[in-house]
């Protein structure tokens, strides 16, 4: 894809040597995208950047990613090797890109370095999908997660999360369901696969809403969510369902 190669040249030019290795991860590698689907890019450096290469990185991404019918919205983190490997928890990140940040970011903000713990998540997926877009395999630069720290960091984000449920219903429950489905099986499963995985598993009464939101997923991406009082009525039963077997697991793996 032109947008995903044009991403690539960005970050070679902008880190020249520094780069370890980009990688394409989510759900470009987990069953392909689907219309409403970022593109998820995480780039492995030696150093942490300076200020003009944050300036660099981050207007050329401007430009790059969007939500129109000739631009996804690209997902970039960089992290310095040095900071994951060996993998301790919670993760730095060194900077990172995505289009709910656009507007500070027109605003003049710099993506600076932090503590990122759904890192752990990210190079889960990144592993498991084994998709490099430059270096080497991805198991050759990063470690694994333990998988106490990928529940640590599922759960420790939940709050933030559910503060979306309302303004962003959609993305926020299927969210929901592939955590649970990830720390269920040890399975990243796309998004609407993990819908179905979900359904199986709920009582009937969800059932609805989870359909509503996979088709929502698969439709077009520029489309107004549209809800009907009854359905809306069971997002938040919904919502609490799943974080109930959650933090069932959570429990069991911290007995």
């Amino acid at each position: 894809m032109d947008q995903i190669r044009e991403v690539v040249r960005l970050v070679d030019e902008t880190l020249g040597p520094e780069v370890i290795g980009t990688y394409l991860h989510g759900s470009h590698v987990l069953g392909g995208l689907r219309p409403a689907s970022d593109l998820d890019i995480l780039t492995v450096s030696r150093r942490g950047m300076d200020d003009r290469e944050r300036r660099a990185l981050l207007d050329g991404l401007l430009r790059l990613s969007g939500i129109t019918d000739e631009l996804r919205p690209v997902e970039l983190t960089v992290v310095v090797q040095s900071e994951v490997r060996p993998w301790r928890f919670p993760p730095t990140g060194d900077f990172l890109y995505g289009e709910w940040l656009r507007e500070e970011f027109e605003a003049g903000a710099l993506p600076r370095p932090g503590p990122m713990p759904d890192l752990a998540i990210v190079i889960t997926m990144l592993l498991a999908g084994d998709h490099p877009l430059s270096g080497p395999p991805p198991a050759q630069v990063l470690d694994p997660v333990p998988r106490e720290d990928l529940i640590r960091a599922s759960v420790n984000g939940l709050p933030g999360l559910l503060a979306e449920l309302d303004d962003d219903t959609r993305n926020v429950l299927l969210t929901l369901v592939r955590t649970w489905s990830t720390l269920a099986t040890g399975v990243i499963r796309p998004k609407d696969a993990a819908a179905d995985w979900a359904m199986d598993r709920l009582p009937g009464e969800h059932r609805p809403v989870l359909e509503h939101v996979k088709g929502l997923y698969l439709g077009s991406p520029y489309s107004e969510e549209r809800w009907s009082d009854d359905l809306r009525a069971r997002v938040h039963p919904l919502a609490e369902a799943v974080l109930s077997e959650i933090h069932r697991i959570d429990r069991l793996s911290h007995p």
